[in-house]
């Protein structure tokens, strides 16, 4: 069974509302869920993300918020944290992943912070029994792909392509793919682009898929209210998990 992870950001529109949604989503087809924490300048991430995060912050969110959310739904659904490293930094990283681990977080997805620095906190995550999920990318090299794999933890996030989060952009994954894989065994997941129309095509080999702008661009309507925001996310949900799956 391949595997379907969802991302929302924290806060947006409200704490309660994320707490809802996770949940319904976690019903609905959705493996491991990514508990995106706002930042104002999200690099990775495409518009509709980036407007998302912006109006979380907007709305007074708070790390505290993303907290309490992940003591909600961390219980009841896999649970990981995605944002960029200064917002981790900021809680200091010996007290945060403890914390993490605490409630039931099982890893960070830290798109800025380079493998190498990443190093450096490897016997923190491990003590604590969190992972951080390693990223590859088309423009690394295969020494550089055997060096990232070779400390990856729960699975590798596979990047699609070369750019930002939603573009959608169309590539031949199987070459990178093959490449990955030739040096682990840990799970290939496939982010960026991923939608209810190329889940199938890029799920062709790997494990699973990460879907983010497709669920975000559903909560950014504002002609649906709250419960339909969650019944037309975890509908999506269903829909793409069933594309990987058959």
């Amino acid at each position: 069974m391949k595997k379907l992870v969802a991302y929302i950001t924290s806060g947006y529109p409200e704490k309660s509302f994320s707490i809802d949604l996770a949940l319904a989503l976690g019903q609905n087809g959705v493996d491991t869920l990514e508990l995106g924490v706002p930042f104002s300048d999200p690099v990775a991430d495409g518009p509709l993300i980036e407007k998302a995060n912006h109006l979380s912050l907007e709305n007074g969110f708070k790390f505290e918020h993303l907290r309490e959310i992940s003591k909600a739904v961390a219980p009841h659904v896999d649970t990981l944290w995605m944002g960029y490293f200064n917002s981790f930094y900021q809680q200091d990283m010996s007290k945060l992943i403890p914390f993490a681990n605490e409630i039931g977080v099982n890893g960070l997805i830290i798109p800025d912070l380079p493998h190498e620095e990443a190093l450096s906190y490897a016997d923190l995550f491990n003590s604590n029994n969190v992972a951080n999920i390693s990223f590859v990318a088309p423009t690394d090299t295969k020494e550089r792909i055997k060096e990232v794999v070779s400390v990856s933890q729960k699975f590798i996030y596979m990047v699609a392509y070369t750019g930002i989060t939603g573009s959608g952009v169309a590539e031949d994954l199987q070459p990178f793919l093959g490449s990955i894989k030739e040096y682990t065994q840990t799970p290939v997941y496939v982010g960026f682009g991923v939608n209810a129309k190329t889940a199938k095509d890029k799920v062709e080999g790997a494990d699973g898929v990460i879907v983010g702008s497709a669920f975000i661009d559903i909560l950014l309507k504002e002609n649906l209210n709250y419960s339909q925001k969650i019944k037309e996310c975890s509908n999506l949900a269903k829909i793409i998990k069933n594309e990987i799956n058959s």
